[in-house]
């Protein structure tokens, strides 16, 4: 019970950051990554007639991405209520569609085989524990459709700010305006670690890489 404690307030301190710097932190995340533009100009135009899902969507920079493919209905979630107001803002202002929703990445309140196509970048390593990382690929596993492919995301080793070769958990600052520093949780991915829990989960690995010191995979979900 107490190990459960520790880890519901480690996910609340990160959510509670998100919320912290949100507005600041949509600031400097204008532009989609090219990484993310490659998979959903190869993926989502092939699939009109399905849900796009943003995991972990910030200020849905990259759910815009998919909203201007042609899907059908596009979601984004997140923790954080402070991003998922960015995020509003930031579709109000451009004029795309998108859904929002607060939730959890490993509990998500989705139906199983609804999701065509996902993204779920720069968040699996902000989930504090390896049990909790790959229950929130278990998920996405459950809610991708026959077909449907999504590609996820984390830091790793191979990033040159990291001198480690083994996956390990750190903090790296955010700094407001003002000069206020906030620590941000952090789980270095060790790229064959990443490969690991993949195939650990539900998920099936079409494809991965290490790109600008991430590790990117594009999945399919195991009801394929």
């Amino acid at each position: 019970m107490a190990d459960e404690d520790g880890e519901r307030t480690r996910r609340a301190d990160v959510r509670d950051t998100y919320d912290r710097i949100a507005t600041h932190f949509a600031s400097t995340r204008e532009y989609a990554w090219p990484e993310v533009e490659a998979f959903v100009g190869e993926h989502a135009d092939h699939s009109t007639d399905g849900v796009g899902l943003d995991l972990g969507c910030g200020n849905c920079r990259h759910a815009e991405l998919l909203a201007d493919a042609g899907l059908e209905s596009v979601l984004g979630v997140d923790v954080s209520r402070g991003l998922l107001e960015t995020g509003r803002d930031r579709a109000t202002d451009r004029g795309f569609d998108v859904a929002l929703c607060q939730a959890d990445a490993a509990s998500l309140p989705l139906a199983a085989d609804s999701v065509a196509v996902g993204v779920y970048v720069a968040t699996l390593h902000h989930l504090p524990t390896r049990e909790t990382r790959v229950a929130s690929l278990d998920e996405l596993a459950r809610v991708l459709a026959p077909g449907g492919r999504t590609l996820v995301s984390a830091w790793s080793t191979a990033h040159d700010r990291f001198d480690e070769t083994d996956g390990f958990d750190t903090t790296v600052e955010w700094t407001l305006p003002g000069g206020t520093t906030v620590d941000r949780f952090y789980h270095i991915y060790a790229p064959e670690e990443f490969e690991r829990d993949l195939l650990e989960s539900n998920l099936e690995i079409r494809e991965w890489e290490l790109s600008s010191g991430n590790c990117y995979a594009t999945v399919a979900g195991s009801s394929e």
